[in-house]
């Protein structure tokens, strides 16, 4: 993180990973470093659209590194963590009620002894 702010980038660049970047942005944020992380999909068309479509962390971080470049993403600013958890529940309360609503849709057609 040190080198990092040494360097003082005009921004960091990252793209969602299922989860694993909210160390990383977190910590970013906590030290006041210039980030964005960009919307997968628009990574993808990205990379597609300058002919790098193969696969690998090594082409990724190029791709990366050339959007953030190119396309210079907007900084925004990065939830608190009392913000990022109200988020996750959220989220969890979300899926919880689908999955209500999903069994409730099954149990008419389950066998009676299963209702």
């Amino acid at each position: 993180m040190k080198r990092l702010e040494e360097l003082r980038p005009e921004r960091i660049v990252m793209e969602p990973t299922g989860g694993y970047e909210r160390g990383a942005v977190t910590e970013l944020a906590r030290v006041g470093l210039p980030l964005v992380v960009v919307n997968a999909r628009q990574m993808r068309d990205f990379a597609k659209a300058t002919g790098r479509l193969a696969k690998t962390d090594r082409i990724d971080a190029d791709v990366i590194a050339h959007f953030g470049g190119a396309i210079r993403p907007e900084l925004r600013p990065i939830p608190d963590e009392a913000h990022r958890i109200l988020e996750a529940l959220v989220t969890r309360r979300r899926q919880l009620l689908d999955m209500r609503a999903n069994e409730m849709k099954r149990k008419h057609k389950a066998p009676r002894v299963l209702q």
